[in-house]
């Protein structure tokens, strides 16, 4: 991944791809917009290569939300997610004011909303299940927090009632720290069965134990979040893969949905899509990931929640 393709260039091949799959454009479930004030830190901290990212890590799209959006569209990506994430107590509800105002002002972004082991978290995440938030949001790397966090108990019993997806990096990568790691998914998982989990970044770097996960629980998902792209989410060595890595995405492939962590990315946003492809797995599996997936999940139209679900929940 040498090459800094213009503009135009990123368009056209970015269409080219979910034109020839026979796709009406993309559906990624992993994007993020934030307040600007907010956005401005956030950005600071990758430019500063801050402790919780350990590296250098060049952001690509530093445009307005405004201009953001307007790339979005002119790639294909017909839904995507805004993915605000609390990092402390106190901010759940500015973060989520200010997404479901971007969901008004577009109208074909998932409605996101993110949460936080605090004593109104159950009261917030109720309302905005009741008023149609479509996908939530977790970062226990950032946050500092265990899922299983006895707060989010009730959270999580609501969300699996309710059957709205909750995105959760909790992942190692890029840098681990005590709240990070497979296990506390784990033990939500097996407490709240039927929670729609999708599992950031693959829960890189412990791939083989995620896809355990969506093998064990019908409703977990994982995202491709950068990964297999040329840009390693970790300390910069290598990203290895276990041999039977590939077959198990295959076997899997009604479980994996296409996410990229658009702005914040070091390369063209097509570079995610022909990552995957170059996997090998075939055009079905490339259309199950980059949409038929995430469709049946959140919808593939403005407003339309996802299809039944088993046991009469709707995604």
């Amino acid at each position: 991944m040498t090459e800094d393709p213009s503009w135009d260039e990123e368009v056209a091949r970015t269409t080219a791809f979910w034109q020839r799959l026979g796709l009406p454009g993309l559906l990624d479930v992993h994007t993020h917009f934030l307040p600007p004030p907010v956005q401005a830190k956030v950005w600071a901290q990758f430019d500063a290569a801050g402790p919780k990212l350990g590296r250098e890590w060049p952001i690509r799209y530093r445009g307005s939300v405004e201009e953001r959006v307007a790339q979005l569209r002119e790639l294909g990506v017909r839904r995507f997610s805004t993915l605000p994430y609390a990092h402390r107590p106190g901010i759940a509800g500015y973060l989520n004011d200010w997404a479901a105002g971007f969901k008004r002002e577009v109208p074909e972004s998932l409605w996101s909303a993110t949460l936080y082991p605090e004593p109104e978290v159950a009261a917030y995440v109720a309302a905005g299940i009741e008023a149609g938030v479509e996908i939530w949001k977790v970062h226990v790397q950032v946050g500092e927090f265990h899922l299983d966090d006895p707060l989010l108990d009730p959270v999580w019993a609501l969300l699996a009632e309710a059957g709205t997806p909750v995105v959760v990096h909790a992942g190692h990568a890029p840098v681990g720290n005590d709240y990070t790691g497979p296990a506390s998914s784990a033990r939500v998982l097996e407490r709240h069965p039927g929670l729609a989990m999708v599992v950031a970044h693959m829960g890189a770097p412990d791939f083989t134990e995620s896809l355990d996960l969506a093998d064990r629980y019908e409703r977990v998902r994982l995202d491709t979040t950068m990964v297999f792209t040329d840009f390693d989410l970790g300390d910069g060595t290598p990203t290895t893969y276990a041999d039977a890595l590939l077959e198990r995405l295959d076997r899997q492939r009604d479980r994996i949905l296409l996410g990229t962590d658009f702005p914040t990315i070091p390369y063209p946003y097509v570079h995610q899509l022909e990552s995957l492809e170059r996997l090998g797995l075939g055009d079905d599996w490339l259309r199950a990931v980059c949409w038929d997936n995430a469709a049946a999940l959140v919808g593939a139209e403005p407003g339309t929640p996802g299809q039944e679900q088993p046991g009469g929940r709707r995604g």
